[in-house]
């Protein structure tokens, strides 16, 4: 058996052992386990244009235990499959970012389901793209400090998500300022407390490179939550700005540990419900959109883990490359399919490759604890936002250290990317940041004489977003 797994993943070839991949596909799992809590998190509170949550319940966070379960399902299946597809290290899960894309931007206008169908309509793309050799042409298009700003740009609307749900930053109620600290400019209520303190324990743990340090931070805090809980007796505050109590979850211990998964999410979307919903060109500019965030990203991980893993040949390209991108398009739609938003490789899996692991095998390790995970979905909804939502702060600033990639004294490229990235969270939608910084470049471009140095498929895809800020105007005009 051992010779068996040695030859089909090449582990002695790549200079490491059975053991070796095992150890780092746990390290792995415990690096990027969060996301089965935070994925609910993001989109188990949010409605869609007909007031519906996601899980098919009627109140914020009703869905929690549901999309958890899948969330953990789609993962386990996807990692698996890179690992025997694909031979190598790279785990892959719902992407941050792209889910925050989905349920801020694109549920509002829509029902879930037709949502989750652009979602695979992306995934397909992307794969045609893929095999068609044309996924490095639209790469090429996209300047690479421009690419850097959408994923800081995320990163910072990823923070900003954060600190409104654990009400460290709250709505004013007055038009200026539109936003202020806690209420009335002051901290006040327990949860917030137990949001500060998990904050500090999980930025601690990550400074220290303990491995997990986002998923043993929820823990810790949970634990915190529940005793505030068992002393304060702390009511729910059901998302109201105004309340001192928990956003959401009240932290109490749940009934049983382990529990059938509830898997009623899969299948759950409408391939072009959305084009009947909001347009053709809306439709399109919001797959678009998608895509770009999703395959941008991917193409970055996979070189930078390749890089770690020394699987990279001299020019920079993973081994086994374009296997790696088909599964990545496959994750893409399954994750639609599902119903828990796309599926993407993560950076995370970088922790796995510093503690050894160099083939698939560590991916199927990670893979399959995913999939044992699902029946612990339960445990999801008694965690408080107040205890979860400190991870999204923590990536945040990772996904905005990137910063410093962007040449700031480059007008050209400095306010395009500008734009990118305060729009981001300022208007409350990836969408704007990203149209706003395209056509920047290219008006800057443009009036510098220099229009011939922007690709052709730019320009198209700045046509496309001038439409999308005009669609109302556009539309009453037309109609």
């Amino acid at each position: 058996m051992a010779l068996t797994l040695d030859s089909y993943f090449k582990i002695s070839d790549r200079g490491s052992s059975v053991v070796q991949e095992v150890r780092g596909g746990v390290v792995t799992f415990l690096t990027m386990a969060y996301i089965i809590v935070l994925n609910p998190i993001i989109l188990a509170g949010v409605a869609d244009a007909d007031g519906k949550y996601l899980g098919g319940g009627a109140t914020p966070g009703s869905g929690f235990a549901t999309i958890a379960a899948v969330t953990a399902l789609v993962a386990g299946l996807v990692t698996i499959l890179m690992g025997v597809f694909a031979n190598f290290p790279l785990a892959l899960a719902t992407g941050l970012g792209l889910n925050a894309f989905v349920a801020y931007s694109i549920a509002g206008q829509m029902t879930w389901a037709d949502a989750m169908g652009l979602v695979v309509l992306e995934g397909l793309i992307i794969l045609l793209l893929v095999l068609t050799g044309f996924r490095k042409l639209v790469f090429d298009a996209v300047p690479r400090q421009l690419k850097t700003a959408i994923a800081v740009g995320i990163g910072l609307f990823i923070t900003f998500i954060g600190l409104v749900d654990a009400g460290f930053v709250r709505t004013s109620g007055i038009p200026a300022p539109p936003v202020g600290l806690g209420i009335g400019g002051t901290l006040s209520g327990w949860p917030v407390l137990v949001f500060c303190i998990g904050l500090l324990v999980m930025i601690a743990l990550y400074s220290r490179g303990v491995p997990g340090a986002i998923l043993i931070g929820i823990a810790i805090t949970t634990v915190l939550a529940a005793i505030v809980q068992a002393i304060t007796d702390t009511k729910g505050g059901g998302g109201n700005p105004a309340s001192k109590g928990w956003n959401l979850n009240v932290p109490t211990w749940p009934d049983d540990l382990v529990q059938k998964p509830d898997f009623s999410l899969l299948g759950d979307f409408s391939l072009f419900g959305s084009f009947e919903r909001v347009g053709f060109i809306t439709a399109v500019l919001l797959v678009f959109t998608l895509l770009l965030a999703d395959f941008f990203d991917t193409m970055g991980t996979m070189t930078a883990i390749g890089a770690e893993a020394d699987l990279n040949d001299e020019d920079g390209t993973p081994e086994g490359a374009q296997r790696i991108l088909v599964v990545d398009s496959i994750a893409a739609a399954a994750g639609g399919a599902a119903g828990i938003s796309s599926n993407t490789a993560y950076i995370e899996s970088a922790s796995g490759v510093g503690d050894g692991a160099r083939t698939g095998l560590a991916s199927i390790v990670t893979g399959v604890l995913f999939l044992l995970s699902t029946f612990l979905a339960p445990l999801v909804q008694h965690i408080p936002n107040e205890a979860a939502v400190p991870a999204l702060v923590l990536v945040g600033f990772l996904m905005m250290s990137q910063v410093s990639e962007i040449g700031w004294d480059d007008a050209e490229i400095a306010i395009p990317a500008f734009l990118t990235i305060v729009l981001m969270p300022f208007t409350y939608s990836i969408t704007a940041g990203i149209g706003a910084g395209f056509i920047a470049y290219v008006v800057l471009k443009a009036v510098r004489a220099k229009a011939s140095e922007v690709h052709p498929l730019l320009w198209l895809v700045a046509a496309l977003f001038v439409v999308y800020f005009a669609i109302d105007p556009i539309t009453r005009w037309l109609t």
